[in-house]
């Protein structure tokens, strides 16, 4: 009998890790190579598709196609040159070629479910959805990718993993293994890691707090002057530093209260994984730090925003105050 596979949902790494699983087990490699199709129905008619479904194998028994973006089930399908038959394809929906495999594609959020086609999909075809990942499991993927590659991560490299590729599977499997290329032993050390992570502001922000918890004032610049490479404003660092420390202060002051890290969901407004960032980066400040920290940030805000000081020497008078110049007291 054959087969219709729908495969939907935003998360394309793991569709196309399904799809590859489908193929392999319905088709040999002779098959593939004479019965394999693919389509795009932006640019193609679905009964093309279906055309192709009914016609005879050729040097094989099996058949399969991969049909990509039916913009047909889409409550506003885009404006398009394209009429697609889609009785035709309910008809096949209903009576398909035993000796055809279909893989339909739909790398959508949503679709219209009120469609008659999508109904009979879901009772005839065989459908599976890929939602995005959320940023709270990607620990578990990072984990997961790591292990497929056989690497091993020293510690911190999961986090800095984790701000560059976002929730993005794909791009995190091939960051990973670009680290393997480079890595002695299939081991991923931090250096590793911070050199060839593609940057992004964000992951550099980051790295900036990083600096001031380690005091490196010499990092810090060097951080900054990479920024300033790469067209980076000194206002949207000082914004992205305030977020990050304002955000470590809320955490530090909700823990002295007594709130799990559960309950600071209800008032910080942030992804779990965040709010876990900000409680390991607390315990290295002292309240106190913190204040200073965000004080000298306003002010240097202020200066860059009035015109009283020149922006980038403004930027590195406070790098220098709030890592050289800051309280010494103990975190508390």
């Amino acid at each position: 009998m054959g087969k219709i596979h729908v495969l939907y949902g935003e998360e394309r790494y793991l569709i196309q890790q399904e799809k590859e699983k489908i193929i392999r087990s319905e088709t040999t490699e002779e098959e593939r190579e004479f019965n394999y199709s693919t389509y795009n129905l932006e640019d193609t008619p679905i009964e093309d598709v279906v055309a192709d479904a009914e016609t005879l194998p050729f040097l094989g028994e099996n058949k399969l196609i991969v049909a990509e973006n039916p913009i047909f089930l889409l409550s506003k399908p885009p404006k398009t040159d394209i009429e697609h038959d889609v009785d035709r394809f309910l008809s096949y929906i209903n009576d398909p070629a035993p000796y055809t495999t279909i893989i339909l594609i739909i790398p959508y959020e949503k679709v219209d479910e009120r469609k008659k086609v999508m109904k009979e999909l879901k009772k005839k075809a065989k459908v599976q959805s890929f939602s995005s990942v959320k940023e709270w499991n990607m620990e578990e993927w990072v984990q997961k990718v790591a292990r497929e590659l056989k690497i091993e991560l020293a510690p911190g490299v999961e986090e800095l993993v984790i701000q560059s590729v976002g929730t993005n599977l794909s791009v995190l499997r091939s960051e990973l293994e670009k680290l393997k290329l480079y890595a002695e032993n299939d081991y991923i050390t931090r250096d590793i890691a911070e050199e060839l992570l593609s940057s992004s502001l964000d992951t550099s922000g980051l790295k900036l707090v990083d600096a001031v918890i380690e005091r490196d004032l010499s990092k810090a610049m060097t951080i900054y002057k990479e920024l300033l490479r790469m067209n980076e404003e000194p206002i949207a660092l000082i914004a992205l530093l305030a977020s990050q420390f304002r955000m470590i202060s809320q955490v530090k002051i909700l823990k002295r209260k007594g709130y799990t890290e559960n309950h600071m969901k209800s008032y910080i407004k942030a992804h779990p994984y965040v709010l876990k960032l900000a409680g390991q980066r607390e315990k290295k400040f002292s309240q106190e730090m913190l204040d200073h920290i965000m004080l000298s940030l306003s002010e240097t805000d202020s200066h860059m925003k009035s015109g009283t000081m020149e922006k980038e020497l403004a930027f590195e008078m406070m790098l220098y105050e709030i890592i050289a110049g800051s309280p010494k007291s103990a975190p508390s």
